[in-house]
């Protein structure tokens, strides 16, 4: 019996890395093109791999992804170069005939500033964070394209799943590029290695912020393929709690062995005070996150000292 043939877009980024390091992975046969063999904002290129290559699902976890200053600092490419990656992979997807697509989206899809947690419902029911906003609006058109075309012609399940802030081997530990965990593990190790008695921490540290391991994505990923169609057409995947930034850093010390103190720097951007997503749906599709906050840094920390130090 031949094996499920899949394409994975973002193979070469953390999301793609860690769910082909899977242990079950070796079940599908897996198409991985990277950027340089496949450009996702090429239409025709997009065409042209499907029509050849065949899939039988589409996994989507493509993009340009940074931290809050890559963001800032980038608006347009944000936009621009994740809503082509979206709407091209799945556009061609529907027209080569490929009837399961799942679609990676992002926490930032939802409202700015909302204390309770996130229901899969409430995309498009407020404001974005302005400091991704480009980002946000990209996935958001994908995700809802996705639904358009399963209003059009229910043989075509396209469904979404959106994961909390991720963290993990693979991650990118650039300041100018990385998000809060990484960015965290690198400032502390280089305070560590320095001598330095403090570490910036940028606001008062009071905002909170749900990060799951890419690990535990993986896994859940691997799941939605084999209980494809148990899975619903749009979920949240993360922790369902949270931590303040704050406990992040003391985390990270603990884990590395940091002894100096946090100094906290007002003046800077801190984005949302909170976004915390509902899981009620993944409890009820029955999966869960196997790292808790200290294995998930150790793991990561561990990536980090291979390829960064």
């Amino acid at each position: 019996m031949s094996k499920m043939r899949i394409l994975l877009t973002g193979g070469g980024g953390m999301v793609g890395r860690n769910l082909l390091e899977h242990s079950e992975i070796g079940e599908f046969e897996m198409l991985a093109p990277n950027s340089r063999e496949l450009d996702l904002r090429d239409f025709g290129a997009v065409q042209s791999y499907l029509q050849t290559h065949r899939p039988d699902m589409v996994i989507h976890a493509a993009g340009k992804v940074g931290g809050i200053q890559a963001n800032m600092r980038e608006p347009v490419g944000f936009l621009l170069d994740n809503l082509d990656m979206g709407r091209n992979i799945v556009g061609a997807s529907r027209q080569a005939g490929v009837k399961r697509l799942i679609n990676l989206g992002s926490s930032c899809m939802y409202p700015r500033n909302h204390s309770e947690a996130l229901g899969e419902d409430m995309v498009l029911k407020g404001e974005l964070e302005p400091t991704n906003e480009g980002y946000a609006l990209a996935k958001v058109v994908t995700a809802r394209l996705c639904e358009y075309i399963m209003r059009e012609d229910a043989a075509y399940r396209y469904k979404t799943l959106i994961p909390c802030n991720l963290y993990g081997r693979h991650d990118k530990f650039d300041p100018a590029h990385s998000h809060l965990v990484p960015a965290i593990i690198h400032k502390v190790y280089q305070a560590k290695q320095c001598g330095q008695r403090s570490v910036e921490i940028w606001g008062d540290g009071s905002a909170r912020r749900e990060f799951l391991y890419a690990g535990d994505l993986a896994d859940a990923i691997v799941r939605a393929i084999t209980q494809f169609d148990a899975l619903p057409d749009v979920m949240n995947v993360g922790l369902g709690f949270d931590y303040t930034i704050n406990e992040y850093y003391r985390a990270a010390a603990e884990v590395m062995g940091y002894d100096g103190e946090f100094v906290h720097d007002l003046s800077k951007p801190v984005g949302m005070a909170r976004k915390l997503t509902s899981i009620e749906r993944q409890q009820a599709w029955g999966w869960s996150a196997r790292h808790d906050l200290q294995s998930g840094i150790e793991q990561t920390y561990q990536f980090y000292l291979q390829v960064c130090r």
